[in-house]
Formats: C-alpha cells, sequence, structure tokens
C-alpha cells in the first residue's frame, strides 16, 4: 500500500541519517549531527595544520581544499562547507543521504580509508 511504502521509504532515510553520523562521528577529527528532517548532512572536518598550511599555499579554502583531494583520491564529490556561510576557522562539508544504504556505507568506507 502506499502507506507502507511511505512508512518504508522513511525508516530507510532514517537508518541512513544516523549510518552517515555514526560512521562520520567515528571517524578522528570529524564531527557530524544526526540529520533531522534534512536530506543532508554537514559534517565538521577538524583539519590539522598542515593541512590548512597546505591549502593556503595552493590558494583554496582549507573545505575546499580538502573536498577537491577527497574527489581526487576516491572519487567521493562532496560539496565545501565555505558555501554554505560557515563559521570562520571552521571546516565544513556537505553530502546527501539519498543515495541508497549500500552506496552510502560503500562511501563513508572510501571515507573512512583515505583518513
Amino acid at each position: 500500500s502506499w502507506l507502507a511504502q511511505k512508512d518504508g521509504t522513511l525508516a530507510s532515510l532514517a537508518r541512513r541519517a544516523k549510518l552517515v553520523a555514526d560512521t562520520l562521528n567515528s571517524i578522528e577529527g570529524f564531527t557530524c549531527n544526526v540529520v533531522q528532517g534534512a536530506m543532508y548532512a554537514s559534517p565538521q572536518i577538524h583539519l590539522p595544520p598542515k593541512a590548512i598550511a597546505a591549502a593556503q599555499e595552493a590558494g583554496q579554502a582549507p573545505d575546499v581544499f580538502y573536498a577537491f583531494n577527497l574527489l581526487e583520491s576516491t572519487g567521493i564529490c562532496v560539496i565545501p562547507g565555505s558555501g554554505f556561510g560557515q563559521l570562520p576557522n571552521t571546516y565544513h562539508f556537505r553530502t546527501t543521504i539519498l543515495p541508497q544504504e549500500a552506496m552510502i556505507q560503500d562511501m563513508l568506507g572510501r571515507i573512512k580509508d583515505s583518513t
């Protein structure tokens, strides 16, 4: 029925939101709130001074530098948080929880392996 399909979809989104936050929070240097009512997670990345210096040398914001390096090393595309008005000296990226659960698990595994 329509109601069963809706409930199944909402339950899957809730599982994905929790999976993303739990996995990212298990990675050293990441902090992520559980997504509530949105389709996106915006984890904070706590970059070491060397990474911030490398970004500055490349003429990029540190979160942009991180996002480009993640794309090049893993094929994962995330959006730098500087485009969303993050607080000064904090670094984030934005990713979606919409892919199927197996795809999200694969993506999170590649992020974890890249750190």
